[in-house]
């Protein structure tokens, strides 16, 4: 399999790579956040947990394991597994940052899609 380098980030950290393909995969926008600060490449709402899920899981560190088999689950659906399939082309392509806003990036839906692009 393919050697991929996808990590995480939150979105508010400055860029360390230029040479990334940054991606933000909230479905919301990050508060004071600018478009022009944040440096995308994409923004890529679709592969977002729903918002159900997301206000479940409010980033309860206990619950981490529970939002990953559920998110991993609704990633199954054909609009997210379409937004899933295009991050794992960008990973073929070079160096991939998923950025987030949240403050805990390791136990948020960045990392679950870090893991399985990884894999």
């Amino acid at each position: 399999m393919t050697n991929r380098q996808v990590t995480v980030t939150r979105i508010y950290d400055p860029p360390a790579e230029t040479a990334a393909a940054r991606v933000l995969v909230d479905r919301i926008w990050p508060r004071g956040m600018s478009k022009q600060r944040a440096a995308l490449t994409e923004w890529c709402k679709a592969v977002a947990p729903s918002t159900e899920l997301r206000q479940w899981y409010s980033h309860d560190p206990e619950l981490f394991d529970e939002f990953s088999r559920r998110y991993e689950a609704e990633l199954a659906a054909p609009e997210r597994a379409e937004a899933l399939d295009h991050l794992r082309g960008l990973a073929t392509e070079g160096k991939l940052v998923l950025l987030t806003a949240t403050r805990r990036p390791e136990i948020s839906e960045a990392a679950v899609l870090a893991r399985l692009l990884n894999s």
